[in-house]
């Protein structure tokens, strides 16, 4: 008699795989937000406001409370790629939540108290595509899949 072990790899959906992709990516980018050199200007790394001269990249300004932000999308992400349903949540309003902070950023005069995140123009920028793009995934990974299929109770 064979004995099989499953690790649960092989069972997860594509938008399983996408969540835990996308949970890992802001993952990691929260932990390179507090690492020096990485992030330039680290000497200048407050915990939120505008005044927050770090640049994740030198691109993208960050403070403390963003990094925390990016380490708290990541968990999610990654807690949620557990069931289907939660990794297309995770996706789907996450995304919403990024599409809103791009409007935000627009809206939100750079050097103003309002700007407490901190956000600049690559924010922004990279805020959209994130926002878009995991919206996208959310959808399209799912097409065609039924609400109660994905909870499992056909």
């Amino acid at each position: 008699m064979a004995t099989h072990t499953n690790t649960g790899t092989a069972t997860r959906t594509n938008v399983q795989k996408a969540s835990l992709a996308v949970g890992a990516v802001f993952l990691l980018v929260g932990i390179l937000g507090f690492v020096p050199g990485i992030t330039a200007n680290f000497e200048q790394l407050h915990f939120a406001g505008a005044h927050s001269e770090a640049m994740l990249l030198g691109l993208f300004q960050v403070s403390a409370l963003h990094n925390i932000v990016h380490l708290l999308f990541g968990v999610a992400g990654i807690v949620l790629a557990k069931t289907a349903g939660g990794a297309r949540s995770f996706l789907l309003y996450g995304g919403i939540i990024y599409l809103v902070l791009f409007v935000y950023g627009l809206v939100v005069p750079q050097d103003s108290a309002g700007n407490f995140v901190p956000l600049n123009a690559f924010d922004n920028g990279l805020h959209l595509l994130l926002g878009a793009g995991m919206v996208a995934l959310a959808l399209v990974l799912t097409k065609g899949h039924s609400r109660t299929h994905a909870k499992g109770t056909v």
